[in-house]
């Protein structure tokens, strides 16, 4: 059965190593955030290697989401698509979205502001993508008549195999040991922003061990991270237990 699988997450999560874990597999093709071209170029916003992505992808949404919903490239079953869900614009379409098996990858809003603070100067609501997740999670399981999945990065990584096996019998696709480890490098399917942001995945030989973190923030950073809880909370309480 061919499964075209969208993982909705924000940045400073642990969406590239899960792009890692499916792509090991034999029967899996990856693409690395589709939109961020056609975002970039509709916002304006001045990016790390901002020229270098709107060179290297597509400005034009409408092409990209055709090809998303089109046919698996190479002739494979599964087609794992990374997104941010903020790359998803309030002027694009959402239908094909549904034509995709849709899940869903969240991380506390204060770490994810801790972590992405280390890299950008200034951060907003709208940068980690957890309110955006929550109107296409809505979306998603109204048109479903359920809720979608929901992956929680911190407790995914206290448990990565066992994760891994639930989310799999969710999706109805067979689980494989192959997910848990892979080479250590970069990739020909990683974004050309890649040496920008996947100094730790390059690497990494698999997912990396949990360890309790507390972040410490303060002004902008707290307000934000405050702004987005309800947000997680609300996707949380979806979350795989295992």
């Amino acid at each position: 059965m061919a499964m075209h699988l969208a993982m909705w997450s924000g940045p400073r999560n642990i969406s590239t190593a899960m792009m890692r874990a499916f792509e090991n597999r034999p029967d899996c093709v990856v693409i690395d955030e589709p939109l961020y071209a056609a975002y970039l170029a509709a916002t304006g916003l001045d990016h790390p290697a901002r020229d270098e992505v709107i060179a290297a992808g597509d400005t034009d949404w409408r092409r990209v989401v055709e090809r998303l919903a089109g046919p698996i490239p190479d002739g494979r079953a599964l087609w794992y698509q990374k997104h941010m869900a903020h790359h998803l614009l309030p002027d694009m379409a959402r239908d094909w979205v549904h034509t995709l098996t849709n899940v869903f990858l969240i991380r506390d809003p204060a770490a994810v502001v801790d972590s992405y603070l280390k890299s950008r100067a200034t951060i907003t609501p709208e940068d980690i993508g957890l309110q955006q997740q929550v109107e296409l999670f809505d979306a998603v399981a109204e048109r479903l008549g359920r809720a979608p999945p929901v992956l929680d990065a911190d407790e995914f990584l206290q448990a990565p195999e066992a994760q891994l096996r639930a989310l799999c019998k969710r999706l109805g696709i067979s689980f494989s040991e192959c997910m848990l480890s892979w080479p250590a490098g970069p990739r020909a399917s990683d974004g050309v922003w890649a040496p920008h942001w996947y100094d730790a995945v390059w690497r990494s030989t698999g997912f990396e061990p949990w360890r309790p973190r507390t972040p410490h923030l303060s002004g902008p950073g707290a307000r934000v991270a405050e702004a987005c809880r309800p947000a997680y909370e609300r996707l949380r309480t979806w979350r795989l237990r295992v």
